[in-house]
Protein backbone atom coordinates (compact mmCIF):
# COMPACT_ATOMS: atom_id res chain seq x y z
CA UNK A 1 0.00 0.00 0.00
CA UNK A 2 1.67 2.87 -1.27
CA UNK A 3 0.81 6.42 0.99
CA UNK A 4 1.79 9.50 -0.24
CA UNK A 5 3.56 11.41 2.84
CA UNK A 6 4.38 14.91 3.68
CA UNK A 7 7.52 15.91 4.42
CA UNK A 8 6.92 17.42 8.26
CA UNK A 9 7.68 20.67 8.78
CA UNK A 10 10.31 22.59 9.60
CA UNK A 11 8.35 24.14 12.37
CA UNK A 12 6.81 21.39 13.69
CA UNK A 13 10.19 18.97 13.75
CA UNK A 14 11.71 22.26 16.24
CA UNK A 15 8.75 21.96 18.22
CA UNK A 16 8.96 18.23 18.87
CA UNK A 17 12.91 18.70 19.71
CA UNK A 18 12.35 21.51 21.60
CA UNK A 19 9.61 19.59 23.95
CA UNK A 20 11.69 16.80 23.75
CA UNK A 21 14.62 18.31 24.95
CA UNK A 22 13.10 20.62 27.22
CA UNK A 23 10.92 18.09 29.02
CA UNK A 24 13.67 16.05 29.80
CA UNK A 25 16.19 19.08 30.55
CA UNK A 26 13.75 20.62 33.09
CA UNK A 27 12.84 16.95 34.59
CA UNK A 28 16.45 16.44 35.17
CA UNK A 29 16.85 19.92 36.63
CA UNK A 30 14.44 18.99 38.83
CA UNK A 31 15.73 15.76 40.23
CA UNK A 32 19.18 17.79 40.35
CA UNK A 33 18.47 20.50 42.47
CA UNK A 34 15.46 18.39 44.35
CA UNK A 35 16.16 17.77 47.89
CA UNK A 36 15.74 14.06 48.17
CA UNK A 37 17.63 11.06 48.39
CA UNK A 38 19.84 9.85 45.76
CA UNK A 39 18.10 6.62 45.45
CA UNK A 40 14.64 9.17 45.17
CA UNK A 41 16.53 10.39 42.37
CA UNK A 42 17.87 7.62 40.39
CA UNK A 43 13.96 5.92 40.74
CA UNK A 44 12.58 9.24 38.78
CA UNK A 45 15.37 8.99 36.69
CA UNK A 46 15.35 5.83 35.51
CA UNK A 47 10.98 5.96 34.95
CA UNK A 48 11.65 8.63 32.38
CA UNK A 49 14.31 6.71 30.54
CA UNK A 50 11.95 3.63 30.60
CA UNK A 51 8.87 6.17 29.73
CA UNK A 52 10.99 7.45 27.02
CA UNK A 53 12.02 4.55 25.52
CA UNK A 54 8.43 2.88 25.80
CA UNK A 55 6.90 5.45 24.16
CA UNK A 56 9.10 5.48 21.05
CA UNK A 57 8.78 1.99 20.86
CA UNK A 58 5.56 1.78 21.17
CA UNK A 59 5.17 4.86 18.43
CA UNK A 60 7.64 2.70 15.65
CA UNK A 61 5.42 -0.65 16.68
CA UNK A 62 2.11 1.36 15.80
CA UNK A 63 4.05 3.00 12.62
CA UNK A 64 5.19 -0.67 11.92
CA UNK A 65 1.91 -1.94 12.06
CA UNK A 66 0.33 0.79 9.95
CA UNK A 67 2.85 0.30 7.14
CA UNK A 68 2.42 -3.61 7.17
CA UNK A 69 6.10 -4.17 8.66
CA UNK A 70 5.13 -7.50 11.19
CA UNK A 71 5.30 -6.65 14.79
CA UNK A 72 4.19 -9.74 17.26
CA UNK A 73 1.25 -9.22 19.41
CA UNK A 74 3.51 -9.66 22.69
CA UNK A 75 6.16 -7.11 21.73
CA UNK A 76 2.89 -4.54 20.83
CA UNK A 77 1.19 -5.45 24.66
CA UNK A 78 5.00 -5.18 26.11
CA UNK A 79 4.80 -1.88 24.63
CA UNK A 80 1.49 -0.95 25.79
CA UNK A 81 2.34 -1.80 29.32
CA UNK A 82 5.37 -0.63 29.62
CA UNK A 83 4.40 2.60 28.66
CA UNK A 84 1.39 2.81 31.51
CA UNK A 85 3.68 1.10 33.75
CA UNK A 86 6.27 4.07 33.52
CA UNK A 87 3.49 6.71 33.80
CA UNK A 88 1.59 4.97 36.93
CA UNK A 89 5.00 4.12 38.46
CA UNK A 90 5.60 8.17 38.33
CA UNK A 91 2.00 8.83 39.70
CA UNK A 92 2.51 6.61 42.64
CA UNK A 93 6.17 7.93 43.38
CA UNK A 94 5.05 11.43 43.12
CA UNK A 95 1.57 10.66 45.11
CA UNK A 96 3.80 8.90 47.76
CA UNK A 97 6.49 11.43 47.92
CA UNK A 98 6.74 14.05 50.46
CA UNK A 99 7.21 16.87 47.75
CA UNK A 100 4.70 20.07 47.92
CA UNK A 101 1.81 19.39 45.33
CA UNK A 102 3.86 22.05 43.12
CA UNK A 103 7.01 19.79 42.74
CA UNK A 104 5.02 16.94 41.98
CA UNK A 105 3.14 19.00 39.37
CA UNK A 106 5.84 19.92 37.95
CA UNK A 107 7.92 16.33 37.60
CA UNK A 108 4.41 15.37 36.03
CA UNK A 109 3.74 17.43 33.44
CA UNK A 110 7.94 17.69 32.41
CA UNK A 111 7.68 13.90 32.01
CA UNK A 112 4.28 14.03 30.22
CA UNK A 113 6.09 16.53 27.70
CA UNK A 114 8.90 14.93 27.43
CA UNK A 115 6.60 11.48 26.65
CA UNK A 116 5.06 13.90 23.59
CA UNK A 117 8.71 15.08 22.65
CA UNK A 118 9.83 11.63 22.09
CA UNK A 119 6.95 10.49 20.21
CA UNK A 120 6.70 13.49 18.12
CA UNK A 121 10.61 13.08 17.60
CA UNK A 122 10.65 9.88 16.42
CA UNK A 123 6.88 10.09 14.10
CA UNK A 124 9.21 12.93 11.97
CA UNK A 125 12.27 11.23 12.20
CA UNK A 126 9.92 8.45 9.97
CA UNK A 127 7.76 10.58 8.42
CA UNK A 128 11.18 12.71 6.89
CA UNK A 129 12.98 9.02 6.00
CA UNK A 130 9.45 7.66 4.38
CA UNK A 131 9.71 10.91 2.24
CA UNK A 132 13.03 10.78 1.29
CA UNK A 133 12.41 6.84 0.01
CA UNK A 134 9.23 8.01 -1.64
CA UNK A 135 11.46 10.88 -3.62
CA UNK A 136 15.32 10.04 -3.72
CA UNK A 137 16.53 12.56 -6.22
CA UNK A 138 13.58 15.67 -5.03
CA UNK A 139 16.28 17.54 -3.18
CA UNK A 140 19.42 16.39 -5.03
CA UNK A 141 18.48 17.95 -7.99
CA UNK A 142 19.96 20.76 -8.73
CA UNK A 143 18.10 23.45 -10.67
CA UNK A 144 18.59 23.81 -14.28
CA UNK A 145 17.14 26.61 -15.73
Amino acid sequence: MAVSLQKPTGAFVAASWAALVIGSLVYLIGLWNGSMQLNEKGYYFTILMYGLFAAVSLQKSVRDRLEGTSVTAIYYGLCWISLLLSVALLAVGLFNATLANSEKGFYGMSFLLALFGSVAVQKNVRDIASYKSQQPLADDVPDVG
